[in-house]
């Protein structure tokens, strides 16, 4: 049974203009090796006209507008977040970093702990 949360290209013509887009990425990155003799700034112009123009494709097939969407939403739900202030970070790495040395400490102690018994103790090795 299909799952019906996900979404498919469906139609004739979002299948062409995404396949459309992925025929200019790859030319982009065709025209940057093609241009190897050329300086670098005219190799990355190909390059970015060829992602450029993928984009600005994809964008006009409904998976792009959806993937638009998504990240206008994504953004808004950043911005609804209370982000600590610099005090309470700086306490909340200061309790971390102390946790990390306690817990180091203790499993420093086991491993000498084992390795006495089984060494020392067990082996008889000195």
């Amino acid at each position: 049974m299909a799952n019906p949360s996900v979404d498919n290209v469906s139609s004739t013509s979002d299948k062409l203009m995404l396949g459309v887009a992925v025929l200019l990425v790859i030319a982009g990155i065709a025209g940057f090796y093609a241009l190897g003799q050329q300086d670098w700034y005219v190799r990355g112009a190909a390059l970015f006209a060829g992602l450029i123009a993928a984009v600005v494709v994809a964008y006009f097939s409904a998976a792009g507008k959806a993937f638009v969407a998504f990240a206008k939403d994504s953004y808004r739900e950043v911005t609804k977040v209370v982000w600590p202030t610099r005090k309470e970070a700086g306490q909340t790495t200061l309790v971390v970093f102390g946790f990390v040395l306690v817990m180091a400490l203790c499993i420093w102690g086991s491993d000498k702990t084992i390795e006495w018994v089984v060494f020392s103790l067990i082996l008889g090795w000195k």
